[in-house]
Order: C-alpha cells, then sequence, then structure tokens
C-alpha cells in the first residue's frame, strides 16, 4: 500500500510527534490498515509495517451515536492510561489492570458517561464489564473520541468506549466502534506508543484524508 503523506495533515495539534493512522477503502468497510508513524528531526517516517484492522461493523461514520457499531472519524488523542486483563506488557504509559467491578460506563445519562469506573453495579446503559471482555482486552488503549481533550465533558448519546485493542476471534472480526488488531501487532503499537511523544490518531476512509 502507498504510505500516508503525514506531512500534509493540517490538523495535528503542535508537539505531535507519533501519528497512527487507521484508513480503509470508503465508509461502509469493515477492514482497514493501520499505520504508525514517527516525526524526528522534522521529518516523518513510517515506524512500523502496515498492520491489518478491523473497525466498526457498519464502518466509518462522521456521525456516531451511542450504540451504533461505526467507528467514528477524526484525529484523537490517545487517553492517558492504559488499561488490559493482562498484565503490562511493556507500554510507556501508566497501565491498569482490569479486574471485577471495572467497568467502562456508556450510560448517557450518568455524569460517569464515557468514562472509566469502578462500580459493584452495572452503571447502565450500555456500559462495558471490561473484566469479561477476554480477548478483547487483554490490553486496550483508548481512543480520545467525546471525551477530554477533544471535547471539554462527553456529550450525552454521542457514543463511549472507543478503544485500540485486540481482535475478539482468532481471524479478526467487525467491532462494536473500536479498531482491533491481532495481539502481536496490538502489543508492537502500544509498547511503541510514548506519552512524551503526544501521539494522535487519525480514523477515517482513505480518499477522504485530505479533511484532515
Amino acid at each position: 500500500m502507498k504510505p500516508t503523506s503525514v506531512a500534509q495533515f493540517t490538523t495535528l495539534p503542535p508537539g505531535t510527534r507519533q501519528v497512527v493512522v487507521v484508513t480503509g477503502d470508503g465508509y461502509r468497510t469493515t477492514h482497514a490498515a493501520l499505520e504508525t508513524y514517527a516525526k524526528v528531526h522534522d521529518r516523518w517516517s513510517p515506524a512500523l509495517p502496515p498492520l491489518p484492522a478491523r473497525i466498526g461493523a457498519e464502518g466509518f461514520s462522521d456521525q456516531h451515536v451511542e450504540g451504533l457499531p461505526t467507528t467514528p472519524t477524526g484525529v484523537y488523542a490517545i487517553g492517558p492510561t492504559m488499561y488490559g486483563i493482562a498484565t503490562d506488557p511493556g507500554v510507556r504509559y501508566p497501565y491498569h489492570r482490569v479486574a471485577t467491578d471495572d467497568w467502562w460506563n456508556a450510560n448517557p445519562d450518568s455524569p460517569h458517561y464515557n468514562s472509566f469506573q469502578r462500580s459493584a453495579t452495572n452503571p447502565g446503559g450500555h456500559s462495558e464489564a471490561l473484566w469479561r471482555e477476554d480477548p478483547a482486552y487483554t490490553h486496550f488503549a483508548v481512543i480520545t473520541y467525546n471525551m477530554p481533550p477533544t471535547v471539554d465533558s462527553p456529550v450525552p448519546h454521542a457514543g463511549s468506549g472507543i478503544f485500540l485493542h485486540e481482535f475478539s476471534s482468532a481471524d479478526g472480526n467487525p467491532t462494536a466502534g473500536c479498531v482491533s488488531l491481532s495481539h502481536e501487532h496490538l502489543v508492537d503499537v502500544l509498547t511503541w506508543l510514548d506519552p512524551a511523544a503526544s501521539p494522535h490518531i487519525v480514523l477515517c476512509p482513505a480518499q477522504h484524508l485530505g479533511r484532515y
């Protein structure tokens, strides 16, 4: 595949020195390619080989909402903490090992909507019991869709829990809106990401990357 011309992006925040680009052929595909780039001495270069990924069961969307299996287009930061059911694989971020009663709150009526929450009871809505999502949540990074710093506070019903995580099945499968990779490839990406490099992720059909 032809490498993405990251140098042409105009919407990356200043200081961004790592970029993950996830593209597919049009809005309806569930298959994608994940590329990684690093900026060294003001030049962008590929970091890892292009990796096969899966996205939402209904493809990309410019208007993602809660409960629809689409992957939201846009440019997002990587959340400040990485998570996983398994032990830390050696990431450079703070890492929280998921335990019983660890949820991702997907209840639009909750003040904790679209955030990690420890709770003895289900927070409601489409909230996910993170400790039960094996192997998908063996390790994962948070894509900051509908959460700070992308927005000041989550917009109710706009969608929640967009992660970079592991395939749910050995051969890969469409997701509920997240981006997924094989275990080996996921670990390669998560351990490459460096918070000091202010990494961002671009999600978009290949034909529309010019908007960023």
